[in-house]
Parts: structure tokens; sequence; C-alpha cells
């Protein structure tokens, strides 16, 4: 089943927390390329100090948090990586949920010809759970970039999906943000607790 708008007009810290198990499915040339959520963090908005949008911050690349929620929000990390990011609550209230890693399920092919320019046959064991294990190689493998950039997660290209999948959760501090001081701290982060996909435990 397809997610709905209503389903990211919640607080991030939720949306973190129910994307797990979900299911992130990009089109490309009629074919699909899916990937199971598997780790996720929430960022608070205007409150957070690791939030991009924290105090209120503005910015020509921060304008798709403040959008509606279901927006795809991705930005340009240390001139290498981009980061896929889902946007929630409502309009004006800028919080999104960072996607750190997902199992990789359809689409295998060109997953592995993304992230490693290797057929997915010639991949080794350590090398298939690393295809999306890591928000940059989550993008890489999903052939995610800049180019899709307040793209809206309730059309026909890029969606989540919801299969019923049960699992145990557990959830951390979030990875990266020593520089947000007392909100490094915040268990922010959410991963599926027996997952080999899962970045970091």
């Amino acid at each position: 089943m397809k997610l709905s708008r209503v389903f990211f007009q919640r607080s991030a810290l939720q949306v973190a927390q129910d994307l797990l198990g979900k299911i992130f499915v990009c089109v490309q040339d009629g074919r699909r390329i899916g990937a199971r959520i598997v780790e996720t963090e929430a960022y608070m908005g205007v409150e957070d100090k690791a939030a991009h949008s924290y105090g209120g911050r503005r910015t020509k690349r921060t304008e798709i948090m403040y959008g509606q929620p279901g927006l795809l929000y991705v930005y340009f990390i240390y001139g290498m990586y981009h980061c896929a990011n889902v946007v929630t609550a409502e309009v004006n209230v800028p919080q999104a949920v960072l996607i750190r890693a997902a199992e990789p399920l359809e689409g295998l092919e060109e997953m592995a010809l993304n992230r490693f320019q290797k057929n997915w046959g010639e991949l080794s064991g350590r090398q298939s759970i690393q295809v999306a294990n890591g928000p940059g190689k989550f993008c890489l493998a999903m052939g995610i970039d800049r180019s899709v950039n307040g793209e809206d997660l309730c059309g026909d290209r890029l969606f989540l999906e919801d299969d019923g999948y049960t699992f145990e959760t557990a959830s951390d501090k979030r990875i990266g943000i020593g520089y947000a001081e007392e909100a490094a701290d915040y268990l922010y982060r959410f991963y599926v607790r027996n997952s080999k996909y899962v970045s970091v435990r």
C-alpha cells in the first residue's frame, strides 16, 4: 500500500519511527528500484540545534523543509554525497527525517551498478550489505541526487509503500552532529534492531 500525505503530516519523531520497515521506491524508465528503510534520524526543526532549520533558518537550500509534508529534501555534503530526507509535520514547520540506511529489495542490478559499477552477482557478501547502509550510500544506490530535490513522495516516480513488515525498533543518538550541543545527545536515531543493514549500532 502506498503511503498517503496523511502519513507525513505528523512530528518528525513519529514519522522517523514509522518509516522503519517501509519500502522506498524509485521508478526509473519503467523499472522499480526498492529498498526497505532500516535506519532513520529525526530533525525537529527550529528548536533542534542539529537541524538545518534551527532557529528558523530559511535559505534557498532549506526552503523545501518549509513546504508540504511528503516532499523529498535532498542536500549535498562533504562535496561528495547526497542525503535524502522526508519533509514532515505541517507547512512552515520545518521538520524532516533523514533516511540513513536501507535493505535492497528490488532492482538489485541497478543498485549494484549505481554503487559499485558491478553486477549484483559480482558483489562480495560485505558489499551486498553495504549497498545502502549509510545516507550517502542509500542515495547513490537509489539514483537520488539534487535533481529530485522537492519531489513529491506521494507521486508515481518516488514513493513509499507499506507491506506490513514487522520488527523490533531501537533508538540511539544521531551520528556526526557533535556541534549540536545538548541536541547531540537526543535519542532521535531509530533503527530495526536485528537488521544487518543498519549503518551504526
